[in-house]
């Protein structure tokens, strides 16, 4: 299976499995995306996910199959304008509507679309062999989808137009401006993503998804004013769940809550 599916209790892991090319894109990796991810956003007994590469690949992605001659190309215009409305269950989107926390595990080369794909996830755990490498522009294109903009809301304009006109990412610097939030031995990738999503995992699973959605929908609204307005209605809609009562109860009692996405 090009896109592989692990649960080990709360948390989904999706491993990108091409190792014979470094795990390289294909029509195959969105198929598997957009049905993966959707079980999971149904599966209430998963409540974080990770996204990471097959390790025999040395790679997280080396991203589109330049070998493939029909890679970067168009049959025709009118092809293309009537093939948009497909786009919407690219993983680009199905990514970024992903409601539940999403965790980037990142154990070597991100490449192109391989790059572009961490940016739509929520927290990156970055191996010190992890590099970023947006090489489109010296192809002739450029990192389409979004590619840029969706970094610099991580690190800024500067920083995202450095990797966007073909200077790589390595790993330290990374996790020095801000991409990865967690930084570590390559052999300690996993466990420390798995720590993390053992966090989220272990938060009112409600809170968790609007505290997400707070965030990335806030960045949309223009005026804070606004955004923050909105946000009462979230706090509002928690503060009637069970889970919110079953937490402030645990609490007071010192003791370990136990959350039902009620």
């Amino acid at each position: 299976m090009p896109v592989m599916y692990e649960q080990r209790g709360p948390v989904g892991i999706v491993t990108l499995s091409r190792p014979e090319a470094r795990n390289a894109w294909g029509e195959d990796f969105n198929e598997g995306i957009a049905r993966t991810f959707a079980a999971m956003e149904e599966d209430d007994a998963v409540r974080c996910a990770i996204l990471t590469g097959d390790e025999a690949g040395r790679a997280f992605s080396a991203g589109a199959n330049l070998k493939d001659p029909r890679t970067h190309t168009v049959s025709s215009v009118a092809d293309f304008i009537k093939g948009l409305p497909r786009h919407r269950s690219h993983p680009f989107e199905v990514l970024s509507r992903f409601p539940k926390p999403l965790i980037a595990a990142v154990n070597g080369y991100a490449v192109g679309i391989g790059a572009i794909i961490t940016f739509c996830c929520d927290l990156v755990v970055a191996s010190e062999r992890a590099e970023w490498r947006l090489p489109q522009v010296a192809l002739g294109i450029l990192p389409a989808y979004g590619g840029a903009v969706r970094l610099a809301r991580w690190v800024g304009r500067g920083e995202a137009m450095k990797l966007a006109l073909g200077f790589p990412l390595p790993a330290a610097e990374a996790y020095r401006i801000g991409l990865a939030q967690w930084l570590v031995p390559h052999e300690q990738l996993m466990d420390q993503a798995l720590a993390v999503a053992e966090h989220l995992a272990a938060l009112p699973p409600l809170a968790a998804r609007l505290a997400k959605e707070s965030l990335l929908r806030g960045m949309d609204i223009p005026n804070l004013a606004d955004a923050a307005h909105v946000d009462l209605y979230r706090f509002m809609a928690l503060e009637l769940t069970e889970d919110k009562a079953e937490g402030h109860a645990a609490w007071r009692e010192r003791r370990t809550p136990v959350f039902r996405g009620r």
